[in-house]
């Protein structure tokens, strides 16, 4: 009975203040959900590399908390949700640095602007991070943080703009993207393929021993992004109350979440059982990303029987694409385009077939959403592939982007970061 009355009272100012209150909760809660994402994404890609590559690769996705977190701060915010020009960029001096946000701001659904802005500021740090696992234990550490900054202000902010916000002009012509299938895993996995081209294969691959180190942690990361992926989506309704359609939303996007990632990862397991005679830890969790990866455009837009569907499909495409590259010899490290790039643009395109909570795709006799879905994943893979060849080249030609091959034989945890993941000599 304390409980319950404390419990109440704790509730009380919350009830209180009405709608605002509780989305402003909501958003605050899903917003360290999405960050929770990056340590996840950071266990999930060290586990694959080997041994003497395991810290430099984790250090990819927590750089990008910090470079990132300074750069949405500075300038990122202001291009991607600042003032419209042109439909093409945002600009607003008064996002520079934030110094014209107020904490009392309201944005959408009377939440602070301030917190919609750290939410949307961990799918900015997120994204370039997921492109890291392509060019794992071969990239420069000083290229990959210049990279990160190029890429994010160059790439990722206007193309945030162009699909998020309310002036983007793949926006006003209605193509759909409730939380990053296109912005966020398209880009990224397309990037991913630009930057494999300009560095090339690791020195042993493929003929070398390549294995993972610690499945252990990659388990442990696809639970935590599977956890934090909850917030990715349905926080991305940015209300759980007040208009009509914003608890629902968020309800149908957690549910959709949810359905998807389970589909996708018993189907995985199921396809290595019959291919390879065995399921394996590494599948269940790549299956598990993909199907996340493949319903995050869809989340708010489909029912769940279809959710099941488009995580089901995106673990058989997904798990094509991977064998895809053994086959093609292309050195795609950890998989980001193989299941970001494939499942982000299946689920984007499976967005225009199955939708039906607010707009009607093919499988409601409309192909206009579905025409609408191929334009915004073929802009985006356009876009993210040119940038980051441009930039990728920038580099190259200046700072280099590619370790030596000496720290590559020796491993670069102990030749760039001057430490060793693990001290085992007595084991």
């Amino acid at each position: 009975m304390m409980m319950t009355l404390e419990l109440t009272s704790w509730l009380s100012p919350l009830l209180a203040n009405g709608d605002g209150a509780g989305n402003t909760a909501w958003m605050l809660t899903s917003s360290a959900l999405v960050l929770l994402m990056v340590p996840g994404l950071a266990l999930f890609y060290g586990g694959m590399v080997r041994q003497k590559n395991v810290l430099t690769t984790m250090m990819h996705s927590f750089v990008a908390m910090a470079v990132i977190g300074v750069q949405w701060i500075l300038v990122g915010y202001a291009i991607a949700f600042g003032a419209d020009h042109f439909g093409l960029i945002g600009w607003s001096s008064k996002y520079l640095g934030l110094v014209g946000i107020s904490p009392t701001t309201e944005y959408h659904h009377a939440i602070p602007e301030l917190v919609f802005v750290m939410f949307q500021g961990k799918f900015a740090i997120i994204t370039p991070a997921l492109i890291s696992g392509a060019v794992a234990e071969r990239i420069k550490f000083s290229s990959y943080v210049l990279f990160i900054i190029l890429w994010s202000t160059l790439i990722y902010d206007p193309l945030a703009h162009w699909v998020w916000a309310e002036g983007g002009w793949l926006f006003k012509l209605g193509v759909l993207d409730f939380a990053g299938g296109t912005v966020v895993h398209v880009s990224a996995g397309v990037s991913a393929v630009a930057l494999i081209l300009l560095l090339g294969r690791r020195r042993d691959y493929p003929d070398g021993a390549i294995l993972p180190n610690n499945l252990v942690l990659t388990l442990t990361g696809a639970g935590l992004l599977w956890f934090g992926w909850f917030g990715f989506n349905a926080g991305s309704a940015v209300a759980v109350t007040g208009e009509p359609i914003a608890g629902p939303t968020a309800g149908l996007a957690f549910t959709t979440t949810q359905t998807a990632a389970a589909a996708a990862a018993l189907v995985w397991i199921l396809l290595e059982w019959l291919h390879r005679k065995k399921p394996t830890s590494l599948g269940i969790a790549s299956g598990i990303v993909a199907g996340l990866v493949a319903v995050t455009p869809a989340a708010g837009y489909v029912i769940p029987v279809w959710a099941m569907v488009i995580g089901a499909v995106a673990s058989v495409l997904c798990y094509g694409a991977v064998q895809m590259k053994a086959k093609l010899k292309y050195d795609d490290s950890l998989d980001a385009f193989g299941v970001h790039g494939v499942g982000g643009a299946w689920g984007a395109l499976a967005t225009g077939i199955f939708c039906s909570v607010g707009a009607t795709g093919l499988i409601g006799g409309s192909g206009a959403q579905f025409l609408r879905q191929l334009l915004g994943v073929s802009v985006a893979a356009g876009f993210a592939f040119a940038g980051t060849l441009v930039i990728g080249l920038a580099i190259k030609l200046t700072i280099g982007l590619r370790a030596t091959e000496q720290q590559e034989r020796d491993g670069l945890d102990i030749t760039i970061h001057g430490e060793h993941g693990y001290h085992l000599e007595g084991v």
